[in-house]
């Protein structure tokens, strides 16, 4: 679904290094990938990158087999794979719930009828169909991104780039948009790449690539990542807290596996000892 090939980027060209160097990443279709990175590692700039937002200034970017730099190919590009930014009020473009989610259909051109019966899809796929006719800022915020959600899949894309869609929410907000996510990768089949910085919200997918300086540091299942406890805390990185506490465990002599990432592993292991 997605494939960077040795992919630069330069903000400017004044810039003595670039956000990406050499990035190779390969993301299969109906794939869950999370990326994570602290500030400045080059996680938003892929993603920008992979909706065409921006272009590479060396290598090539394909979604779906389409270049991004073919400017030509830029609409089917952004139908294929859409873009759930951090504010959802930077995505939000109208007065009405239902309206503002027949908003990228209606400038894809798509036929009423055909609008109708996507939005309708789109907010049941979020779970926000009751609230169809609401104006948004009478939303919560993880309402709200769950609308933003919906904007996109009306537009039917095979893949959503994430990038940081929880770093504004509360847990609750968190947790609604994390099931959203979920949903969506394991019942519709919809690729996902989700960035983020709560390392809680890895847990569950299927690869996780770890960024730093431009370049893919890390990559593998989560229980493989997460298990370089002392190596992701030196590049000042956090891992799930369950992760965190059974590490701390080993490191008392506590004889555990050293791949825990979820509490009810941490629970199967515990009980046996108590």
């Amino acid at each position: 679904m997605i494939q960077a090939k040795s992919v630069t980027y330069f903000y400017n060209e004044a810039e003595l290094s670039p956000a990406l160097k050499e990035l190779n990443i390969d993301i299969a279709s109906g794939e869950f990938v999370v990326i994570i990175g602290h500030n400045g590692s080059g996680k938003s700039t892929f993603a920008k990158l992979c909706n065409g937002i921006m272009h590479p200034t060396e290598g090539v970017i394909l979604i779906d087999g389409m270049d991004t730099s073919h400017y030509d190919q830029i609409w089917e590009i952004r139908k294929t794979a859409g873009m759930v930014f951090q504010n959802p009020d930077n995505q939000i473009v109208a007065t009405v719930v239902e309206e503002d989610v027949a908003f990228g259909p209606e400038n894809l051109g798509i036929a009423p009828p055909e609008i109708r019966v996507r939005v309708d899809e789109a907010l049941n796929s979020v779970d926000m169909y009751e609230h169809r006719r609401k104006p948004p800022h009478l939303l919560s915020g993880g309402q709200k991104q769950r609308i933003a959600i919906a904007g996109i899949l009306a537009m039917k894309p095979k893949c959503i780039i994430l990038d940081e869609p929880t770093a504004m929410l509360d847990p609750s907000g968190r947790k609604e948009v994390m099931e959203t996510i979920m949903r969506l990768n394991k019942e519709e089949g919809i690729t996902i790449v989700h960035i983020t910085h709560f390392m809680d919200e890895a847990v569950h997918c299927d690869r996780v690539i770890v960024m730093e300086d431009g370049a893919k540091l890390l990559e593998g299942p989560p229980k493989t990542v997460f298990s370089k406890v002392e190596q992701l805390q030196s590049m000042g990185l956090d891992v799930p807290q369950v992760t965190l506490l059974a590490h701390q465990l080993r490191v008392q002599g506590v004889d555990i596996p050293d791949d825990i990432i979820t509490v009810e592993e941490l629970v199967e292991v515990l009980c046996p000892l108590l």
